[in-house]
């Protein structure tokens, strides 16, 4: 069964934000992912930035000069891409070869086109770089550093534009790494926002895309079974961090659109990852899609996450 498996940013960088504190999160991921390629299961992986890239233009704010000067959004999401992807392939490389598994693992930077009148460039709503308090952002915000707004209950983040995906640039590329039989890890961050002039010629625009709407466009385009994304929670709960928390295990298109009416689901957080397990199963209504933790990637065969059917 071929799986489009998601990876959330946030789920890398958990606690420690240092590069060996990602790495063993990052390597805790790979002991399960290759438990479960183990199991016979084909992977094509997709991993979010957000906290990665907001600290990264945190640091070239503290260090930019004449000489150093900052780099724009879409460079900061090639830069994170591409070393979130080099610490997927280098600890799975590792795992598989600890289980005797031979398989090649390889991480390409990926290009997503998107349009330049998408409205989320009036909007903005996804999330980047690290959590603040409501002082810390109010401030960061009058001092004319970005719109910051409350993420789930955790604190506030910096918002910026997320234009939705529209196709994948090297598309061609992956499916044929897949069909050479070799674990792509692809779309990292979403993928790196461009857009074509009128020359057809391709250019980086100033936004992240939402690696889950990413995942369920590159879902559709390889035409996976499943799309699998993992983040920070077990299931999918409503009333979250409420006295009425209620875990869901399997919930239908028509119950989780109930649920977005009710806004139980936050922007920028938990709504595109069931915005993009909607999306998924309602193209193939013979699949699914499934949202769970990193630890409980193993248990999904058990029935365990939220699963989201047609």
């Amino acid at each position: 069964m071929l799986n489009v498996i998601a990876l959330g940013g946030n789920a890398i960088l958990d606690k420690i934000p240092t590069d060996e504190g990602q790495r063993e999160v990052v390597r805790n991921v790979a002991r399960e992912l290759a438990k479960f390629i183990q199991q016979g299961e084909e992977v094509v992986l997709c991993h979010g930035n957000g906290p990665q890239v907001g600290n990264l233009l945190v640091q070239q704010t503290v260090g930019e000069s004449d000489k150093t000067p900052m780099m724009k959004l879409d460079t900061n999401v090639a830069m994170t891409e591409g070393s979130i992807g080099y610490w997927i392939q280098q600890a799975l490389q590792n795992e598989l070869a600890d289980l005797g598994i031979k398989k090649e693992v390889v991480s390409i930077v990926t290009q997503m086109e998107v349009s330049e009148n998408d409205p989320s460039f009036e909007v903005p709503t996804k999330p980047i770089g690290p959590f603040y308090t409501a002082q810390e952002a109010q401030e960061k915000q009058a001092k004319g550093e970005g719109i910051y707004q409350e993420d789930s209950g955790r604190g506030y983040r910096k918002v910026i534009a997320s234009p939705k995906p529209i196709q994948i640039i090297e598309k061609e590329t992956i499916l044929s790494l897949i069909e050479a039989g070799i674990i792509t890890i692809c779309v990292g961050g979403g993928g790196i926002p461009v857009i074509r002039n009128e020359e057809g010629a391709l250019t980086g625009v100033e936004a992240v895309i939402d690696k889950d709407l990413s995942a369920q466009k590159l879902a559709e385009e390889i035409n996976a079974d499943r799309l699998i994304v993992l983040t920070g929670v077990d299931y999918i709960y409503v009333n979250y961090n409420q006295p009425n928390q209620k875990k869901i295990e399997k919930m239908t298109c028509e119950e989780a659109q109930g649920y977005i009416l009710e806004n139980q689901f936050p922007p920028g957080s938990m709504l595109p990852k069931v915005e993009s397990a909607m999306a998924f199963v309602k193209a193939h209504p013979h699949r699914e899609a499934i949202i769970t933790s990193i630890e409980n990637l193993g248990n999904i065969p058990n029935g365990f996450g939220t699963t989201i059917v047609c």
